[in-house]
């Protein structure tokens, strides 16, 4: 499997729950919480769509990422879906 270091943003459905993460795996964790192997927040509130992405060189650059969307506003999370996926399509199958 291809390394993909890798910030994402999920989502229950269009303007739903998001939940943002971080791997070094994107193929295989999106995967995993498609088929609810993660266990918490994504497999309780149903989030598997994968809305958004940005790749990364450095672990440290990702989680440094993560962090800082994490603590954005709402609308500004929306916002940075919204630039990219206007319609918050499922990208999975485009990664695959």
């Amino acid at each position: 499997m291809i390394k993909q270091l890798a910030v994402y943003i999920l989502t229950s459905g269009r303007n739903g729950t998001l939940y943002i993460g971080v791997t070094s795996e994107l193929v295989k964790r999106i995967w995993e919480h498609k088929n609810d192997f993660v266990k918490g927040f994504t497999k309780r509130y149903k989030v598997h769509n994968l809305v958004w992405y940005e790749l990364h060189d450095s672990m440290d650059t990702a989680i440094e990422r993560e962090k800082n969307i994490k603590e954005w506003k709402r609308v500004w999370k929306v916002r940075l879906i919204e630039e990219s996926n206007p319609n918050w399509n499922d990208l999975y199958d485009s990664i695959v």
